[in-house]
């Protein structure tokens, strides 16, 4: 047991209260308490707890994430599926199960465009980003069936 714990009468003691009003509190359990063989030891953060004044806990720094939608106006329902199927097999293959990627695509046929939603952190995004720049930007053949002006 660590030694900062504290007894019963010592918490009497700080809250100016009687033992047997403290005792309460551990059996109903509004102050939480351990049992070692015939007495309590409240934490001190438990105290703290009851007080309304919670101990600070170390603040957990989230990693950085990014939301991004990338627009691709003129493309034939062909070819958004076919975009589309690249993009998600390159999300679902070989990520780092800590850092999950989300990605959706949506595709709006009277308009002859796709949107491509991602989520997730910056190295993750970065690479889908690049991944579209290279097809989108070449003459690879995945949009050559764009749509004509209808």
């Amino acid at each position: 047991m660590s030694e900062d714990m504290l007894s019963v009468e010592q918490v009497a003691d700080r809250l100016g209260l009687h033992v047997r009003t403290v005792r309460g509190y551990i059996r109903s359990g509004r102050l939480p308490a351990v049992r070692i063989g015939k007495q309590y030891r409240i934490a001190p953060a438990d105290l703290q707890a009851l007080l309304g004044r919670p101990e600070p806990r170390p603040a957990r720094v989230a990693a950085p994430e990014v939301s991004s939608i990338v627009q691709i106006d003129g493309v034939s329902p062909a070819s958004a599926d076919r975009l589309g199927t690249l993009v998600l097999a390159s999300v679902n293959t070989a990520r780092d199960p800590a850092r999950p990627l989300r990605l959706q695509t949506v595709y709006d046929q009277e308009r002859h465009r796709m949107k491509i939603v991602i989520l997730g952190c910056l190295a993750e995004s970065a690479e889908v980003l690049r991944l579209l720049d290279s097809v989108l930007d070449g003459d690879n053949g995945l949009l050559t069936s764009e749509v004509d002006g209808d």
